[in-house]
């Protein structure tokens, strides 16, 4: 099950209060930059921070290479900038889908 548009917009890292990849395949949200998984479990976002799952080394790297291949859907909401998503990653220059700059809603062409 997808997670709708409107939340996607809303969503952050209960930690950081930064923008978080989606990744509906796997039914995650993911934030790079710390390191923690916060699952979604029958449409509902787990997003409590004692809920986070810490990611180690391998299963990041797996993340990242999905995210190299556009298999994830940027989450946004509060600066609104790619960058917000990807500091201090390896992507953090990289264009995800194609996208220069905002992106707001789930990515569909899968």
């Amino acid at each position: 099950m997808a997670l709708e548009d409107a939340l996607l917009a809303i969503l952050v890292c209960p930690i950081d209060k930064h923008g978080l990849l989606y990744f509906a395949d796997d039914a995650v949200l993911y934030n790079p930059r710390l390191r923690r998984l916060y699952r979604i479990e029958d449409g509902i976002p787990l997003m409590l921070p004692r809920q986070a799952v810490p990611v180690p080394e391998e299963e990041h790297n797996r993340l990242m290479k999905c995210a190299r291949r556009g298999e994830v859907t940027m989450i946004t909401a509060g600066s609104g900038f790619q960058a917000d998503v990807l500091a201090g990653t390896d992507l953090a220059r990289q264009p995800v889908h194609g996208q220069p700059g905002p992106v707001h809603q789930h990515d569909r062409a899968r």
